[in-house]
């Protein structure tokens, strides 16, 4: 009897499970908003994972994933990211991008009264990152050497990985496929002119992933064959009030400009699924899109937030994306597999 009732609960797990694509944005710091809501997808055996298209943070987030999933499965996937977001913090506790007094009273994770921030933000302005980080020092590449087997990672892929990053020379966005990886197309993705060396990879140089393809759509249609796209979308694509300050300026000519990409393809998808719905394509993938978004909290955080790695930021944002990744399951996880759970033409156009 216990067997057969053992044998029914496995069919009916069978035919409940799904499998999806995912779409990581980048933001910097923010991106522990992405942890969370991975760390709440990987408890759901119902959820599966085909490939994963990141940029930036992102990256970083399909990688470490990517690692657990292949060394132990998903709660070594949880373990490694949880574990990477400590190390990155506890690694750059010591430097100079420290909230201070001032910033910690606020209560907005900003660091507009850090001098070290400050400093950072002038430098930016009127020196190059070779000369104010001659040895090209990066926090990242250590903890990411540290944490994520490459070489296994390469050799026995739990999931399709599509790293995105901007070739310097021609504005277009490379994609870098899980048979390829290393540390520095991970770098390459995460890579913000101002602030870090250019990436070198095979000659070519590379910048953040986020200005061509913030992530890249189009190797999930191609290369992947479920038509569930889970996008974890971080940057606020409205702002109700217009910036004047120069720092808020900044902040929101880079939002546009790391979402713009991402909306022309999202309007395409939008286009192709209507007119394969209306019979007007004989051929076509339709594809369904889910947001699991960010946008409202991070309008409330300056932009200096995302160079903010406290460890209370970081786990502020990690327990709001499990809520929110929570909350989008229940709601939408039956229709899967069956439509869209977004508005594309809302929400894009």
């Amino acid at each position: 009897m216990d067997q057969r009732i053992d044998t029914a609960a496995a069919k009916v797990a069978q035919v409940e499970a799904k499998t999806v694509n995912l779409g990581l944005q980048g933001g910097g710091s923010h991106g522990a908003f992405t942890w969370g809501v991975l760390d709440r997808l990987l408890e759901d055996d119902r959820i599966s994972f085909e490939g994963i298209t990141a940029s930036s943070a992102g990256a970083v987030n399909a990688v470490v994933l990517a690692h657990g999933l292949a060394v132990g499965g998903r709660e070594a996937a949880r373990d490694a990211l949880r574990l990477f977001w400590k190390r990155m913090s506890e690694k750059t506790s010591h430097g100079m991008l420290q909230p201070s007094p001032i910033d910690k009273i606020s209560g907005n994770f900003g660091l507009e009264h850090s001098p070290g921030y400050l400093m950072v933000n002038v430098m930016s302005y009127f020196t190059s990152p070779y000369l104010f980080n001659p040895l090209n020092l990066n926090p990242l590449r250590t903890v990411l050497e540290e944490i994520v087997d490459f070489d296994r990672l390469r050799r026995r892929p739990a999931v399709k990985l599509f790293l995105c990053a901007t070739n310097v020379r021609t504005g277009k966005v490379k994609i870098f496929k899980t048979e390829e990886l290393g540390p520095n197309h991970v770098l390459a993705s995460t890579c913000l002119p101002l602030l870090m060396h250019t990436v070198d990879i095979d000659g070519e140089a590379y910048w953040d992933g986020g200005f061509s393809g913030n992530p890249a759509i189009f190797p999930l249609v191609y290369e992947c064959n479920s038509r569930d796209v889970v996008m974890v979308h971080l940057t606020p694509a409205e702002r109700p009030e217009v910036p004047f300050t120069s720092h808020d300026i900044m902040n929101r000519m880079q939002e546009i400009g790391f979402n713009a990409a991402l909306i022309r393809e999202m309007r395409a998808v939008a286009f192709i699924n209507k007119r394969l719905g209306e019979g007007k394509m004989a051929e076509g993938k339709e594809m369904l899109i889910h947001v699991i978004e960010a946008e409202d909290v991070i309008r409330e955080f300056p932009g200096s937030s995302r160079l903010n790695n406290s460890w209370d930021f970081l786990s502020h944002l990690h327990e709001v994306g499990r809520k929110r990744a929570d909350a989008w399951l229940t709601d939408n996880f039956v229709r899967l597999g069956e439509a869209s759970t977004v508005d594309l033409e809302e929400k894009y156009f």
